[in-house]
């Protein structure tokens, strides 16, 4: 995908970053592929490849500070907005794929206005409270940590940060939405997919088991169960 993609720079004027997109097919209809965090433009490549060969064009991007795109810090309302951003240059979409960050990302761009007619998330988190708890467990501090880190970006952003969790978003959402998790992802709990297909009024939930939070991205039968809800 990045030797046959064509790619550009672009600015993301929200956040004043810098990101690269990847674009792939000639197809009328295009989807938008959103990567996870420490994930690139070019990760769900299998995803990629299978919709170019049903006849559409694929866009997706490396988000601030991930792969190509340069910067050293990012948080989830880069991704939102570079989501924007793309779909004012490059759409608009037929619908839309996420991975993890990628999948809570996009259930959040259409909350706040991003028109597509279909939207799967594979392994996407439901809780930005629960998000931070891990990651604090993850570098072993403290838990009151977790809540330190809530309020400073609170006040930075000026903004509640559980107002960007996924289940929240998945309220207020009406397309059909394909919600994939596999049982053993030892990085996003499954309940937390469960919980995004509870809150929406549209949606699909398909369960895998042993494939973890990125081998996923590589499974025939995902890749399959994904084209087809898709292209219906």
């Amino acid at each position: 995908m990045d030797r046959n993609s064509f790619q550009t720079k672009m600015v993301v004027p929200e956040i004043n970053k810098e990101i690269v997109v990847y674009q792939l097919g000639t197809g009328e209809k295009k989807i938008i592929l959103v990567h996870g965090w420490s994930g690139r433009g070019t990760q769900l490549v299998k995803f990629a490849d299978a919709l170019v060969a049903k006849g559409y064009s694929i866009v997706s991007f490396d988000a601030p500070a991930h792969g190509k795109s340069p910067g050293s810090a990012t948080i989830m309302t880069d991704f939102i907005a570079s989501i924007a951003e793309v779909d004012r240059k490059f759409g608009p979409f037929d619908a839309a794929v996420g991975h993890s960050l990628g999948g809570m990302s996009l259930l959040n761009a259409i909350k706040l206005g991003l028109k597509i007619n279909r939207l799967v998330t594979i392994g996407s988190g439901d809780k930005v409270k629960d998000i931070l708890i891990d990651f604090v467990a993850k570098l072993e501090l403290k838990p009151e940590f977790s809540s330190h880190l809530q309020k400073h970006f609170e006040k930075k952003y000026n903004t509640e940060m559980e107002s960007y969790s996924a289940y929240l978003a998945a309220q207020s959402i009406t397309i059909p939405v394909l919600v994939i998790h596999d049982d053993n992802d030892d990085e996003v709990p499954v309940a937390a997919s469960k919980n995004i297909y509870l809150n929406l009024k549209n949606g699909e939930l398909v369960l895998t088991k042993n494939l973890g939070h990125r081998k996923i991205l590589g499974n025939h039968d995902v890749i399959d169960k994904t084209i087809n809800f898709l292209i219906e």
